[in-house]
């Protein structure tokens, strides 16, 4: 069901636990009171760990983690057979930790430098509410357990690492992960959801009432995160998994038939397929909002997916990756790199066309 990367597996002799005095990092033993280690800027590296620092918010220090035994139970928590999804068959959880890592980094904006991965403030109102995050609370949810047995980690950095698991065990390629997030406090501390530079809101909608509004929404929420018609493209690639469910933003159905698989299906829809608007649903007619179906009725597209073959620029790029899954494969992990740095103080990425 899963295809799977190589995962690391070493079982250090050593676990870190946070000093009570000084925010100082500790190297454990098993059994042992522990050996203090200096807490100096950036990362330290020991036999063989990492020991983050954090890249700037509320908190002063972070103990730290395990991350080769934090993969583990997030794997565990993936491969949990009794996790099912009403709009597709063979469901896993992969999918909506990818929608929580992408949902919690899409807030960021470049001109204020607010929003983005660092602070975790999907759990508080009002972002929890905001109707593009609908149904998120079951993946902070499944991941809870987790956070539990690792407290010095933070939930943003929780959330995006799932997120990066999550592409990896469904085929995907690897993504740059870089640890030290902070959490902030309270709701008080949520992005904005209007202001001058998101005036149409935080993150994208489905449909702006016409194809030309829809690709320039895009465009205007895309932009201010720093992104450009060819990132926008790549991006909507994650599409290509899970499936949408009524009860939570009104559509119906997955995007393609491998909703558990990081490929360039969803191009390849696009571009092959024949998409006409959806009028009935299993016998009934549609009440639903706009969205398209194939002939058979099983896939859907939303407008904003629609746009991506109605506008010249967008179409490009969709071609480029319908006929070449390598050339997607490396652009999608750039730069959901990219959307997942996004906010972080201490952010490093490279520049050059997905700077």
């Amino acid at each position: 069901m899963w295809s799977r990367f190589a995962r690391c597996t070493a079982t250090p002799a050593f676990r870190f636990a946070k000093a009570a005095a000084g925010c100082a990092p500790t190297l454990q033993a098993p059994g042992s009171r522990g050996i203090a280690l200096a807490s100096a800027g950036a990362a330290t590296v020991v036999a063989g760990w990492v020991v983050a620092r954090p890249l700037g918010g509320v908190s002063s220090c972070e103990a730290a983690v395990d991350w080769n035994a934090v993969r583990k139970e997030i794997v565990k928590v993936l491969d949990n057979d009794k996790y099912v999804d009403s709009s597709y068959d063979g469901a896993t959880p992969g999918p909506l930790f990818l929608r929580l890592g992408w949902h919690s980094s899409g807030t960021f904006c470049k001109h204020t430098n607010t929003g983005g991965s660092d602070g975790a403030t999907m759990r508080f109102e009002p972002e929890m509410s905001w109707g593009a995050n609908a149904g998120l609370k079951l993946a902070q949810d499944m991941l809870e357990p987790v956070k539990k047995q690792f407290p010095s980690m933070s939930y943003s950095d929780l959330w995006i690492f799932a997120a990066t698991v999550a592409i990896e065990e469904m085929g995907g390629p690897k993504i740059k992960f870089t640890s030290g997030r902070t959490d902030k406090l309270s709701g008080k501390e949520c992005p904005v959801w209007e202001g001058s530079t998101h005036k149409d809101g935080r993150l994208p909608g489905a449909d702006m009432g016409s194809p030309d509004k829809t690709a320039a929404h895009l465009r205007y929420i895309f932009n201010r995160m720093g992104f450009d018609d060819r990132e926008i493209v790549a991006l909507s690639g994650a599409h290509g998994l899970g499936a949408c469910h009524t009860d939570r933003s009104g559509f119906w159905g997955p995007w393609t038939r491998a909703p558990t698989t990081v490929s360039n299906e969803y191009y390849r829809e696009l571009i092959e397929n024949t998409w006409t608007v959806k009028t009935t649903h299993k016998g009934k007619p549609w009440k639903g909002p706009l969205q398209f179906e194939d002939p058979t009725g099983d896939l859907m597209m939303l407008p904003s997916d629609i746009v991506l073959i109605q506008d010249k620029e967008f179409r490009k790029y969709v071609e480029q990756y319908a006929k070449d899954q390598d050339s997607f494969l490396k652009d999608f992990g750039a730069v959901v790199g990219k959307l997942f740095d996004g906010g972080c103080k201490g952010s490093t990425a490279k520049k050059g066309w997905f700077s």
